[in-house]
């Protein structure tokens, strides 16, 4: 393989293009080490150094620093390593890692999720934002069901009615324009025509 380019990323990293196509970004101390200078060869076994152990250890690495300070789902994290431009195989590796630990559990993430945020969102928005972080359709349900047998999730006949008291909302005092407005307001936060109907009624 032939170092066809060494782009400056930083101060200290470069971007490693073999054979015209990227392959890998490098601290600058690294290029040295492995003797990389453009239109050279670089060497197989130094190729491999950097493939199967130097860059595999880095990204597992950079998952358990970020793990450190919150929870990420799978897909956060793969989004992480991509942005550090970390080659698929590394990414695999580093994930394959921190999830043979535990350390990433999508499952128990959207558990955790749903207790932490049931008494501000609603069922729908917090489905929407589990889906954002790359977790399945089918796992969030199966997480509301776990909590569900716990007694948790989301009251949204409660939510809503907390929320139309912040806004000092009184459907008895209220005409048709302002409903409209409490519909639209309420709906948006995810809570189904049904309940808000009902809520608005003067019965």
């Amino acid at each position: 393989m032939i170092v066809t380019r060494i782009e400056e990323l930083s101060r200290s990293k470069s971007k490693i293009y073999l054979d015209e196509s990227f392959a890998f970004v490098l601290y600058k101390g690294e290029l040295r080490l492995y003797g990389i200078r453009e239109q050279e060869e670089l060497q197989e076994d130094s190729y491999r150094q950097i493939m199967e152990e130097l860059l595999p250890k880095r990204a597992a690495l950079r998952c358990m620093n970020l793990l450190k300070s919150r929870a990420y789902t799978e897909h956060q994290l793969r989004e992480k390593l991509a942005q550090g431009m970390y080659p698929q195989a590394c990414v695999d590796f580093a994930l394959d890692y921190v999830k043979s630990y535990h350390y990433v559990d999508d499952e128990r993430y959207a558990r955790d999720y749903i207790e932490n945020q049931q008494d501000k969102k609603s069922r729908r928005i917090i489905e929407m934002d589990l889906m954002r972080k790359g977790i399945s359709k089918e796992m969030i349900q199966e997480a509301f069901v776990r909590q569900e047998e716990l007694g948790n999730g989301p009251d949204e006949m409660a939510l809503a009615r907390q929320w139309m008291d912040r806004k000092h909302f009184d459907p008895a005092k209220a005409d048709f324009k302002e409903k409209q407005k409490m519909y639209a307001f309420l709906y948006r936060r995810g809570i189904g025509a049904e309940i808000i109907m009902k809520l608005l009624s003067d019965d």
